[in-house]
């Protein structure tokens, strides 16, 4: 028989992802996973099943944090992004589209749309597959209640949707084409790859240098990205690509291997619909050491002055 330690340990990454999808912070949800191994070591009484008490917990302090996280929300400076999250420790071969789904910025983002009670009800039956017995067991709400909170969850995430999704291989091959583009300043090549109404959109916290309002249409976010991305490389700036969010996206890092930002691209019928950049510094120390986003700022205007 398996010991507490060994039973939490191995259900870590399940509880880990509930959280971060509530959520949409990964040190939030690291601390909301520690706040439940806590509760579970301090059970006087052994509990019949640990999927089922971790499962609960985690998600009922991940509804408390959330309902106190978005007030700070309503108070943040310009666009509020998800912490962009490399990997998600949680796999299931069975649900692995509706997990990357779920994960992508443009999922968690319409998550927020829906209230603390709606989100958890909805992470937990349409991503995790719990039954409704169990939803309402960790939520605190009869099974008739949890069922009326799915039914509005789901429609809310329907109506914001694409009708189709792309296909992975094609959306990694488009993806790979928008970064040699992008590395060889071609100008065209970019424009071709970005749907007419794109929109490139940072998120800073008022915490690192940042657009003063959403780059929208192909030429101009192709003509911005062709501008940018050359000073960026004359001051040693790399650009790998790499997933986030379970897209495809990319890290930024200055000369020293310091993380400037990361980057995700919205792929959908061919196209890049959406670009959004993660800057704050408060969300990019998981990532890795952080670089000084004003000092790279302030390099590429010399570097711009110096190419004139």
């Amino acid at each position: 028989m398996k010991n507490r330690t060994e039973e939490f340990q191995e259900l870590r990454p399940l509880l880990f992802s509930i959280a971060y999808r509530i959520l949409g912070s990964v040190g939030e949800a690291e601390d909301a996973v520690q706040e439940t191994w806590l509760r579970f070591a301090g059970s006087p009484t052994r509990v019949r099943s640990a999927k089922a008490f971790l499962s609960a917990a985690v998600t009922r302090i991940s509804i408390d944090v959330l309902r106190s996280a978005r007030v700070r929300r309503e108070e943040y400076v310009g666009p509020w992004f998800p912490e962009p999250l490399l990997a998600d420790p949680y796999e299931d071969p069975a649900r692995s589209a509706e997990l990357a789904d779920s994960v992508s910025m443009a999922a968690l983002l319409l998550l927020e749309r829906l209230s603390p009670l709606e989100r958890a009800v909805f992470v937990l039956r349409e991503v995790f597959d719990f039954g409704f017995p169990e939803v309402a067991s960790a939520v605190g709400r009869s099974e008739a209640a949890c069922r009326q909170l799915a039914v509005r969850a789901r429609r809310h995430m329907a109506e914001g949707r694409p009708r189709f999704e792309p296909d992975r291989q094609e959306r990694d091959e488009l993806a790979a084409r928008f970064f040699d583009a992008l590395h060889e300043g071609d100008l065209a090549g970019l424009q071709k790859l970005l749907a007419v109404d794109v929109s490139l959109v940072g998120d800073a916290g008022g915490k690192a240098p940042q657009l003063a309002r959403a780059v929208l249409g192909a030429q101009n976010v192709a003509r911005l990205l062709a501008a940018v991305f050359p000073l960026l490389t004359r001051i040693d700036v790399t650009c790998t690509p790499h997933e986030v969010n379970g897209q495809p996206g990319a890290i930024f890092r200055d000369r020293d291997g310091r993380v400037l930002q990361t980057f995700s691209l919205d792929i959908l019928d061919g196209r890049i619909q959406a670009i959004r950049l993660v800057l704050n510094p408060n969300k990019l120390g998981h990532v890795g050491p952080v670089a000084d986003a004003w000092a790279i700022s302030e390099e590429a205007k010399q570097a711009r002055r110096g190419m004139k």
